[in-house]
This record gives structure tokens, C-alpha cells and sequence, in this order.
């Protein structure tokens, strides 16, 4: 395993919150829902080659089929409103913690912080298309290619930051279980809803605890559920703008 690049960065503690009873409720329908499975099952022995299968096929489908025509579109739009590359390209934590360039369509001004603060809503470095490229994930299509590399893949715990493993791993039990996996391009936390910044720490908990629930559950049927969620949840928040009645 490679030796995790070591950064002498810290990032501020959010103060203890007083959960509130919508709190405790979620966190106990949270559990609830966990403790339907059992978490110990040991998934079947094809699932690694099925699901690598599977890895390949949909990304070769979408890379040829979508970004072949979709990129160069992209990267036009992205190069007429900003300077700077179409890529962003950033060093994650992968597989047993071993580093890896995570591709994404650039969606913030060129700027020396991309590596160590995570966007937050209304970041001011974002772009005029990169909040459309955000809003629809069309920025991190991308990754399909990590996937066809084998360092990612479609489902998984998400890929963090550099600095964010070193952090969490020092502060979240269980943390590192997540890194037993692939990462993924969606997975169990993101269809909870756990998506973007969380500060709160109770919220971030609940992240990792949905990250590990998958490393304990993972099959292809949870793999495809998770697909078709992220879908369906995708299409929900790109038109939620032109079907909200005002």
C-alpha cells in the first residue's frame, strides 16, 4: 500500500451541537433501517467479477455514447466562461487508502484552495457553468474513466480528499472500514442524502456509518438499487428549478 501523502493542515472543529428531537429521530430510524440486515453478510463470491463487469460495461456504454459528443460541448462552455483547464484533477484517497487523480470537469475559478477547503453552497469560486455542471453531476462524468482504470467504482463509498482521510481517520471510529472498497461515483450515504459539505460532525457520523453499512451489505442487488436511485434522485434536483411553483 502507498504511503499516504502527509499534509500539515488542520481543519476547524464545529462546536458541539445539542441534538434536536428531529435529530434523534432520524438517527434512530437510521439505525432502525441497519439493523434490518445483517451486518455481517459475507456477499457471494462472484460479486467482485460481476460487479467489475458491470464497472466496465456502463462506463464503456456512457463514455462512447454520451461523452464522446457531451465533452467537447463542455469544455467549449467551460473555456468560454473562466480561465483555466477543462480538468480538474485532484489526489484522493482510493482503495486501502492507496492515492489516486480523480477526473472532474473544472466548475471553479482557478484558485489555490481547491485541495485543501471543500465547496461549500453559494462558494463564491464557483463558475456560472459549474453550477449547472454541480447541480446536474454532469462535473463528475469524468470519473467514468477512473472507473474503466479500476480505481474507482460505479458504487462505493466517495472518494475524499487527502487531507479529509488523515482528519476523519484520526477522529471518526470506523472510518478507515470504508477504504476496504472501491470508491465509488455514488453510493449508500449520497441516496441518504449526505451530499456536498456537512460541518456538523453528528451529520458527518451518519455519513460514514452509511459508507460502512454498504462495505457490510454490498451486492449486486444493492448496487443496482443504489444506481437507479442516484438516477432518479439526479433527475428530481435538475428540474426541480422549472417545476417548483413560485
Amino acid at each position: 500500500m502507498k504511503d499516504q501523502t502527509t499534509l500539515d493542515i488542520t481543519l476547524e472543529r464545529t462546536p458541539t451541537q445539542v441534538a434536536s428531537p428531529s435529530d434523534i429521530s432520524s438517527i434512530r430510524y437510521m439505525f432502525h433501517e441497519m439493523n434490518q440486515q445483517n451486518l455481517e453478510h459475507q456477499h457471494a463470491t462472484y460479486y467482485d467479477s460481476i460487479k467489475r463487469l458491470m464497472d466496465v460495461t456502463v462506463s464503456l456504454v456512457f463514455i462512447i455514447g454520451v461523452m464522446s459528443w457531451l465533452t467537447p460541448v463542455l469544455a467549449l462552455l467551460i473555456k468560454l466562461t473562466s480561465k483555466g483547464p477543462v480538468f480538474f484533477i485532484q489526489k484522493r484517497t482510493g482503495y486501502l487508502g492507496v492515492e489516486f487523480k480523480c477526473f472532474k470537469f473544472r466548475t471553479m475559478f482557478v484558485n489555490d484552495e481547491a485541495d485543501v477547503k471543500q465547496v461549500s453552497i453559494n462558494d463564491n469560486r464557483i463558475t456560472a457553468i459549474g453550477k449547472f455542471l454541480r447541480i446536474t453531476h454532469l462535473d463528475e462524468t469524468p470519473q467514468f474513466f477512473n472507473v474503466i482504470l479500476g480505481e474507482m467504482s460505479l458504487v462505493g463509498p466517495r472518494p475524499h480528499m487527502l487531507i479529509h482521510t488523515r482528519d476523519y481517520s484520526e477522529t471518526i471510529p470506523y472510518y478507515n472500514l470504508r477504504l476496504e472498497v472501491c470508491p465509488g461515483m455514488t453510493g449508500m450515504a449520497q441516496i441518504k442524502d449526505y451530499i456536498g459539505e456537512i460541518n456538523v460532525e453528528r451529520e458527518l457520523r451518519k455519513r460514514i456509518q452509511w459508507d460502512v453499512f454498504y462495505v457490510k451489505n454490498r451486492s449486486l442487488g444493492l448496487d443496482i438499487k443504489i444506481l437507479f436511485t442516484t438516477f432518479w434522485l439526479v433527475i428530481q434536483k435538475a428540474t426541480k428549478p422549472f417545476t417548483t411553483k413560485k
